[in-house]
């Protein structure tokens, strides 16, 4: 019990690890776990547009996918050209205590290794993630993001990931709450339904 209270306070570290690449972007950030739970939400929507799919594995790659960064923080494209990151030992040392260890070293090595239907869809959920957090500090003025978003969506593989990822360009980050342009945003009164 004690081998996997402590794998639980290692994930939350992942509230605590922040993406790093935002340094070099210029504004916004989140954390790892937020971008694991935006993944999370993105596989999920995939999934259901490919129901050939196995759902619970995807969402376990997804879920599973940057654990190792609670031990070796996230490495940016810049960091990754001058320092070496073991991740194989951060997840052999994560995993070997712990009676499911197998099952999680086994979700991260195929979603790295990109081999199965299922990492695909988990990789381009990854990559999907971003592209939204992206497109959303674009929308706010950021003049790199569009960029970024470019280079990311050369890394996606599956042609539901594509479409999605050109209707994120089309679609304001905003529209969601702010499509309703009725007098409940002069008044506050709207029409419960």
């Amino acid at each position: 019990m004690k081998d996997i209270v402590n794998f639980l306070f290692e994930a939350g570290m992942l509230k605590k690890t922040p993406r790093s690449g935002f340094q070099f972007l210029g504004s916004g950030g989140e954390s790892v776990a937020e971008h694991i739970l935006t993944t999370l939400f993105v596989a999920f929507a995939l999934c259901k547009m490919l129901p050939e799919a196995d759902e619970n594995k995807v969402l376990k790659l997804c879920l599973f996918h940057d654990l190792p960064e609670a031990r070796t923080g996230d490495m940016n494209y810049v960091n990754k050209k001058y320092v070496d990151v073991n991740e194989e030992k951060a997840v052999r040392e994560l995993t070997e205590t712990l009676p499911f260890g197998d099952e999680i070293k086994s979700a991260i090595d195929e979603f790295n290794a990109q081999q199965t239907p299922e990492s695909i869809i988990a990789h381009d959920a990854d990559q999907l993630a971003l592209i939204l957090l992206l497109k959303e500090y674009g929308d706010l003025g950021n003049k790199y993001s569009t960029e970024w978003i470019a280079y990311a969506r050369r890394r996606l593989s599956s042609e539901n990931a594509k479409k999605m990822a050109e209707c994120i360009m089309r679609t304001d980050s905003s529209e969601w709450w702010f499509k309703d342009k009725s007098d409940w945003w002069i008044n506050g009164n709207h029409n419960r339904k």
